[in-house]
Parts: C-alpha cells; structure tokens; sequence
C-alpha cells in the first residue's frame, strides 16, 4: 500500500523528505495582485507589499480539483487542513476524498481538520509520518493522530493585526492596538479553531516570557516545540532559550512562515506548536 501525506500550504512545510508527502496552496488576493503559496513565491517581498496595500484583503483556500490531484497517485492518504475556523479548505479536501472514493470505495483517505495551522500541523504532519515509518495499519495511524491532537496546542504573538482586520476575522479597533507603543497580542488556536486573543503584553521581552508563561499553564513539559516566525528569528531563538533554560533536552526547531502564515502572523510574528503533558483546555 502507497501512503502518502497532503497538507494545505499553511503547514509551512512545502516539503517533507521521510515520507511521500505534497501540498496544495493557498492563495492571498489583493485589489492588485494574487499570491500563491508555493516554492516559487518571494514571501519577503509579498510581506513588504502587504504593508501598503490599500483595501480588503482575502485569502482562498485549495480547489476540490488541486486536492485530488495531490492525492491521486497514493492509495492510503492523510490530508491535513488549517483550521475550519480559519478557511474552506477542510470542506474542498473533504469533497475531494468523497469524490475519489466514490470511484475507488478501496481507497483509504483520511482528513484531518487541525482546528490550527502552521507548526502545530507541523507536528500532526510528524505523527503520522511515525507511524507510516513504523509501517502501521492506516486506521491506527489515524486513531493515534488523532489522539495526539488532543495534546498538541498552538500559541502565537503578533506584533501588528492589519491583514486579520482587512480578511474581516479580527474587529479593526483591537487591530489597532498591535504595534502602538510598541504593544504585542498573544493568543491561541482554540479547541474549536477560531482565534482566541489573550494577553497583550509591551515589548518583545515581555511577550516571550508571556508565551513561555502560557506554554507552562498548558502543561508543556519538555515535548516537542515548533516555532514558525514571519521574519523574526531573535524572537524564535529567545523563547527556544527560555525553554532550554528549563528544559535542556527539548526538542525545537525553528523555520520561517510561509505565505498563508506570514499573511496571517505578519512581520515579526511568532506561531508556536508544542506539546503538553495533559489533554488541551
């Protein structure tokens, strides 16, 4: 049997080498201009442009047509999507797999609503990628993925909110807040997946001990951290300090977001996925 992993482009992971794996992309939309989340795209240069742009900004998530072709040349797959919170591209993956079973009822296809983005799918993306590794049977690798998502959290810090006002998702007067006097928002990815803003802490000292403080109230405990940052690696590598401080042997790793999340995060932001030690609040 062919596995394969297929994930949205807000995983930030547009290649994955231990197993067969592709993604699909993504779109952000302006007035002027389309940028599609993929290898070809110049993330800095789109950050910048977003900076100016004037009006409503939106994304677009991944037709049913893009989900199929990805997922077509495996006979067991797991797509993985950003939050339904956040975007259609669960509800296109979903058509996709109900689709492709229709004419091939033996195929395995599993979706995944992350209820997240960016390095908490990261980790969901690890899981499962073990378990095909271990050559497990696809239902317990479904099983045990979906139970780990019981224990994986996302955390992110923003220091401006002007893309998450423009898509409608956040009210322009909090927006505002990000960024003045030099204010950052912290918040999480919520059981139900929509953005929970919780604290807004000054200066970027305070807003890392604030994330680690929140990590630590989550039960974190030394598992595995992913820290995606929008062009901020200090920030990236201060909370992964804090964290080895206490926690010497913590797995981290530290990359770049890529399109839809630096869309999302903006410049500077920070997007954190770890692991706790009891199941999620």
């Amino acid at each position: 049997m062919k596995y394969k992993i297929v994930s949205d482009s807000s995983s930030n992971i547009l290649s994955f080498p231990k197993v067969p794996y592709a993604t699909v992309p993504l779109k952000i939309i302006t007035s002027e201009k389309e940028y599609v989340d993929n290898t070809a795209l110049d993330v800095s240069r789109m950050v910048a442009e977003l900076k100016v742009v004037k009006g409503r900004t939106q994304t677009s998530c991944p037709n049913v047509h893009e989900w199929q072709e990805a997922m077509a040349d495996a006979d067991a797959v797991f797509a993985l999507t950003i939050t339904s919170g956040l975007s259609g591209s669960y509800s296109t993956a979903e058509q996709a797999r109900k689709d492709l079973q229709a004419t091939d009822p033996d195929r395995k296809i599993a979706v995944i609503d992350s209820l997240s983005t960016g390095p908490e799918m990261l980790l969901l993306i690890e899981k499962i990628a073990e378990g095909i590794q271990a050559e497990k049977p696809f239902e317990q690798i479904e099983a045990e993925v979906r139970a780990y998502q019981k224990y994986t959290h996302l955390l992110f810090a923003l220091e401006s909110m002007t893309n998450l006002a423009r898509n409608g998702r956040v009210n322009p007067v909090v927006a505002k807040l990000a960024g003045v006097l030099g204010i950052r928002v912290v918040g999480v990815a919520s059981q139900q997946g929509t953005l929970e803003l919780l604290y807004k802490p000054r200066g970027q000292e305070k807003m890392l001990s604030t994330l680690y403080d929140e990590m630590k109230a989550r039960c974190y405990a030394g598992g595995k951290v992913r820290i995606a940052h929008c062009f901020n690696e200090p920030a990236a590598k201060g909370l992964a300090a804090r964290i080895k401080k206490d926690f010497p042997n913590a797995d981290i790793e530290i990359g770049l977001t890529t399109a839809l999340c630096s869309y999302y995060a903006e410049d500077h932001g920070l997007l954190v996925g770890f692991e706790s030690r009891s199941r999620a609040q």
